[in-house]
């Protein structure tokens, strides 16, 4: 078990990354040419002996070739020639080094496919001239040809030119032969009719409708005599030039909106350089709503939409029919500007049942106008399934009036029209009816549960334990009585009658002799017991017996 573990564990993950690191190795030099070393992105040769003829290839259709980023040469006296179809395989190559070589000559199309270099280092080389078409494609940072033996020629001064332009100090180390073999300073050299030439574009108006048409017209002039090309980029108008030595013009026919905003140049180029004239065509349209889709929900419920249009269009959005006044709870909000094109969205806070509905957005320009429709569903009716369909209502917001709103400011201000914001009303709405509700269940309830307590307080302040609800106690008669009766209390050191009168007098209370007592408002004889209150026979009084009953001693 042991020796699984160990054969199994971090130690073979280990090995087999070793493993993985010496065939990645073993690949890389079966690639590799002779005289030089290689490894993922890099190659660099700079052994003398014996040294490369020519410039160094991985083996072809190696894919290894495309992530290769650097390539560095140095001591190699016999690599002269840089032919076109040498560095192509290389098309993510950022960093070319040749230094302390043979190399002569250059290919004027090696770089073609090389569009990611950035740094070119040539220094003390053999070249004797290099022209501008071999990097004119290339936004190169940085360019060294210190300690070659150029020529002094117009078809050096580009170097000086692009020197001059980038700023860099090794400008002050290049040099040129003379006729008389004599190095000159760049920075000095003066040629008679070798300059950089210009470009002028004449054109009209380039704010045109689309589905016209227009023409362009340009002028170059340099020395030596440059040559004049037209940059339309990606233009997706049908368009054609006519180009005669110095002139040239070009038409552009049934335009397209697509081309709003492009850029079109008129390019003149000689041995020094180029020199271009450009314009940006406009293009004016009617507005098109290319993308509007049912609500979703972020942040806030939103109707997302996208309207092209030059010049940019006013929005308005219609709920159901009516004119859909903005507010800052429903407002159309634009999100992306893309020249023409405006991405955005109608936002909702907190939409409710009453919002749903059909929304039409009406896009309008001077040159006409587009309108799309759209079924937003937020929430289901009250003792409605959310899932079903429900019957929208045919109207929920007034017409207030038309407020057309530019898609800069979307939110209609200027006219101080009533906003008809239905969810926030129809909330407060609801809000106050529930409040209402629940505020009368409580003040009910509250209300019973006083009466009960007031009724249990009046109960225990008189001591009555056995009276009734309707405040009569219980009257307890004897056998030959007749209609008198008492009033029961447990509490034998008092008299109840005492409690019931509490010494109060009343117009009433001398009425019906002295043996009555008054509860409430109504007057009750009592007799009193007394065997039942505790008081002794020698206590009563003679006229205290009932009729007909014999007196004892």
């Amino acid at each position: 078990m042991s020796s699984w573990i160990r054969w199994h564990g971090p130690a073979m993950a280990r090995l087999w990354g070793f493993c993985w690191l010496v065939v990645g190795f073993w690949r890389a030099a079966l690639a590799c040419p002779t005289s030089c070393k290689c490894s993922a992105s890099r190659i660099w040769c700079s052994d003398p002996s014996p040294g490369i003829v020519a410039f160094p290839r991985l083996e072809p259709n190696s894919a290894d070739s495309e992530n290769i980023t650097e390539i560095f040469i140095a001591n190699q006296k016999r690599l002269e020639i840089i032919n076109e179809d040498d560095i192509e395989a290389y098309v993510g190559l950022r960093n070319l080094t040749i230094v302390d070589s043979g190399l002569k000559f250059v290919a004027h199309k090696a770089f073609l496919k090389n569009s990611n270099l950035q740094h070119i280092n040539f220094t003390r080389n053999k070249l004797t001239s290099l022209s501008r078409k071999h990097f004119r494609h290339l936004d190169l940072s940085e360019l060294i040809l210190v300690g070659n033996p150029f020529t002094c020629s117009c078809d050096i001064m580009w170097i000086k030119t692009f020197q001059e332009a980038k700023s860099s100090p090794d400008t002050e180390d290049l040099y040129c032969l003379n006729e008389s073999s004599k190095n000159i300073p760049l920075a000095n050299l003066q040629i008679p009719n070798c300059g950089l030439p210009s470009a002028n574009l004449a054109a009209p108006n380039l704010t045109v409708e689309e589905g016209k048409s227009i023409t362009l017209s340009c002028s170059v002039a340099g020395d030596p005599v440059p040559n004049m090309y037209w940059d339309v980029g990606n233009l997706v108008s049908k368009h054609m030039n006519e180009t005669s030595h110095t002139q040239g013009s070009l038409r552009i026919t049934n335009i397209s909106s697509d081309d709003s905003g492009k850029q079109i140049s008129c390019v003149a180029e000689n041995l020094v350089g180029e020199d271009q004239d450009s314009v940006n065509l406009t293009v004016h349209f009617a507005p098109t709503i290319t993308f509007l889709e049912s609500p979703t929900s972020d942040h806030h419920w939103c109707i997302p939409f996208t309207v092209k249009g030059n010049p940019k269009p006013a929005l308005q959005w219609f709920y159901n029919g009516a004119i859909l006044n903005e507010s800052k709870y429903i407002c159309t909000k634009i999100h992306v500007t893309n020249h023409t094109e405006y991405h955005g969205c109608l936002q909702l806070d907190n939409p409710t049942h009453m919002n749903n509905g059909d929304y039409t957005l009406i896009a309008k320009n001077e040159y006409g106008k587009d309108e799309k429709q759209i079924s937003a569903h937020f929430m289901g009716w009250p003792g409605i399934d959310d899932g079903a369909n429900p019957n929208y209502p045919d109207v929920i917001y007034e017409d207030y009036g038309t407020a057309a709103n530019d898609v800069g400011d979307t939110t209609n201000r200027s006219n101080e029209i009533p906003s008809t914001d239905v969810t926030d009303k129809t909330g407060r709405e609801h809000l106050s009816v529930y409040a209402v509700v629940v505020i009368a269940s409580v003040v009910g309830f509250c209300l019973l549960v006083m009466l009960f307590l007031l009724k249990l307080a009046r109960h225990s302040k008189f001591g009555m334990k056995d009276f009734s609800w309707f405040g009569f106690g219980k009257v307890k008669s004897r056998q030959g009585v007749g209609p008198a009766s008492v009033i029961s209390n447990d509490d034998d050191s008092a008299s109840p009658l005492h409690h019931i009168s509490n010494g109060s007098n009343t117009p009433s209370s001398s009425e019906g002799g002295p043996d009555a007592v008054i509860i409430g408002m109504t007057k009750i004889p009592v007799i009193e017991n007394p065997q039942y209150f505790g008081i002794t026979n020698s206590q009563l009084k003679p006229d205290t017996w009932p009729r007909g009953s014999p007196k004892t001693a």
